[in-house]
């Protein structure tokens, strides 16, 4: 016999008759990647820490005034709320996020993958890295457009909401993401597998 887990919204109503718990349990559900979409904006992982409990401290101030809607899923609407935070901070501090990974954090180590031979985890790894110098090449728009619909797995709706420009907008940085690392490719003869 298979449990389901509990949904996030149930999650939400126990935390809500007060149960610490179930926001805990909520927190954990989410945790990996809230935090890895906002450190592939801001690239420091304190800046990324701080942000990453600013946005729950949010989303528990939200939860508690009762003006969460149950139209979304929890998870896009926390991100949302962390890439808000995000654009907010880099207007304040009039700087760009920088799409980079570093020693310390790498986003494909908290994607799930299948077990792999060493030479498959080495083939891997280095397609991984080949791909991230790929993203740092596009312009930001394109970059953004990228870094939320396959690191933060959103829609392209929920992206256009997300960034304020329309669907077709948020496609077309898709493709031109997408003929720009093509184009990379060729120009510098790389072979990603």
């Amino acid at each position: 016999m298979t449990v389901n887990p509990i949904s996030d919204q149930d999650l939400i109503m126990l935390y809500l008759g007060g149960s610490e718990k179930a926001f805990e349990e909520l927190l954990l559900r989410h945790k990996q990647k809230i935090y890895s979409s906002i450190y592939l904006f801001v690239k420091d992982s304190n800046l990324a820490e701080d942000i990453f409990q600013e946005v729950f401290i949010k989303i528990i101030d939200t939860l508690r005034k009762g003006k969460y809607n149950h139209e979304g899923k929890f998870l896009q609407w926390a991100l949302r709320i962390s890439y808000n935070m995000c654009v907010d901070y880099f207007r304040r501090n009039k700087r760009k996020p920088k799409t980079t990974t570093t020693d310390s954090f790498d986003i494909f180590d908290v994607l799930p993958l299948s077990d792999l031979n060493a030479e498959q985890a080495m083939v891997r790894d280095q397609t991984h890295d080949k791909i991230k110098d790929l993203l740092d090449l596009l312009p930001e728009e394109q970059r953004e457009v990228v870094i939320l619909r396959h690191y933060a797995d959103m829609s392209f709706k929920e992206i256009s909401k997300l960034t304020r420009v329309s669907i077709n907008t948020a496609l077309g940085r898709m493709r031109y993401a997408l003929i720009n690392i093509r184009k990379i490719i060729e120009e510098k003869e790389l072979v990603l597998v």
